[in-house]
């Protein structure tokens, strides 16, 4: 079997992965003309942490990771007004957690592709030609391709899902934010960060900072802006929008990288009524965007990843795999992507009466009682397994 998976992002090097394993024969493309640097720091726990566990890829994500030992919300003086204890985080989600630099997470996945893996940078699908027994792949490169199946693992900009589905309008839910990260140099930052992730206590706009092991320091920005549009100058719009900010938020913007260095985006999710057609799929943000705001994009991604290869495995067709992955694995996103929607305004207050109120939360987060609300609220009220959705299940369902 043979499968064209577009996007090197954690989805689509997830599912090379886990296909090539069951010997499927597996290109991956990406437009990025190398792998990306630019990135944020994410929390990676439920359902994508027990991926990663089966995929025996724990141990390398650990050592990559970050041991974090909180969230600490300043004030432009820098003193800390607020504080989530990613101890008490951690027993929410019974120990299985790690922080970790999405870049790094791709890095993982990367570094674990057999060599028969055909991995291309700065390509991407530029044709698809569905046939009864077969998807026929034009690349950008100029080879082509007949595969059994296509991915589309393109990100919420998915070129795949807008050559088979149409315009990106018609799925993008925007959610009236968006996001940079980046990191800069500077070594007096990152002694005052210490190993804490320390964000602005801030309403409409906020910035959080990272000291990182190679000295640098990352920094993650999200702000609310009407106009979906990107703005054209990127660094000059960021230092116009957090410029009256104080703490250390100056130097951070002094010290900028260059626009290429810059990750930006729009917060938004998708929602494609229809994942599948023929022998064309969608993975990870393509079909599921759930945001920043529900906090779980990277778990989904590589849970998404496995729950499909699953699908795969014992499959008599490939097109009644697919659709057991999308009945099985859609009500989950759309449970994630109504929790992220109902977290915005805990995510980023629109207002300093709604930032105390935060506050107020978060100091109540000691209390009896209290670990186990806050472990629903992450994974979910009614949360599903990884072995719910194993391929016995799903063949027997």
């Amino acid at each position: 079997m043979r499968v064209v998976i577009c996007g090197a992002g954690i989805a689509g090097l997830a599912l090379g992965n886990l296909l090539s394993e069951r010997d499927w024969d597996v290109t991956i493309v990406d437009r990025a003309p190398a792998p990306r640097t630019a990135g944020y720091m994410v929390d990676f726990f439920g359902l994508g942490y027990d991926a990663a566990e089966r995929m025996g890829l724990l141990p390398r994500l650990t050592e990559l990771g970050y041991d974090v030992p909180g969230a600490n919300f300043v004030d432009n003086a820098g003193r800390v007004r607020a504080r989530l204890s990613y101890e008490r985080f951690a027993r929410a989600v019974d120990g299985k957690l790690l922080s970790i630099m999405r870049p790094d997470l791709e890095l993982a996945l990367r570094e674990r592709l057999p060599d028969a893996v055909d991995l291309r940078y700065a390509t991407t699908v530029s044709a698809i030609d569905e046939r009864e027994s077969a998807v026929a792949v034009g690349l950008s490169d100029g080879s082509d391709i007949e595969a059994d199946l296509l991915v589309g693992a393109d990100g919420i900009h998915s070129v795949v899902r807008g050559m088979m589905f149409g315009d990106e309008q018609r799925f993008f839910r925007y959610l009236g934010m968006q996001t940079a990260a980046y990191t800069f140099d500077a070594p007096e930052v990152h002694a005052q960060l210490g190993d804490s992730f320390a964000l602005t206590e801030t309403s409409r706009r906020m910035m959080g900072c990272y000291a990182l092991r190679d000295g640098t320091v990352a920094v993650f920005a999200t702000h609310y802006r009407d106009d979906p549009a990107l703005p054209g100058d990127i660094p000059a719009f960021l230092r116009a929008e957090y410029g009256s900010l104080g703490w250390i938020v100056p130097t951070a913007l002094a010290r900028m990288p260059e626009a290429h260095e810059v990750y930006y985006d729009q917060v938004a999710q998708v929602d494609v009524p229809q994942w599948s057609t023929g022998r064309v799929t969608l993975i990870g943000d393509a079909c599921q965007a759930v945001s920043l705001l529900a906090g779980q994009g990277a778990s989904l991604a590589m849970a998404g990843a496995y729950v499909l290869a699953a699908c795969l495995a014992d499959a008599s067709s490939v097109t009644g795999a697919l659709r057991r992955y999308e009945t099985h694995w859609r009500p989950v996103v759309v449970e994630k992507q109504a929790a992220g929607r109902r977290g915005a305004e805990w995510f980023l207050p629109t207002s300093r009466a709604r930032v105390y109120a935060r506050r107020v939360m978060l100091g109540l987060a000691v209390l009896p009682g209290m670990e186990s609300l806050l472990g629903s609220s992450l994974v979910g009220k009614n949360a599903v397994r990884l072995d719910d959705l194993s391929a016995e299940r799903l063949t027997t369902s």
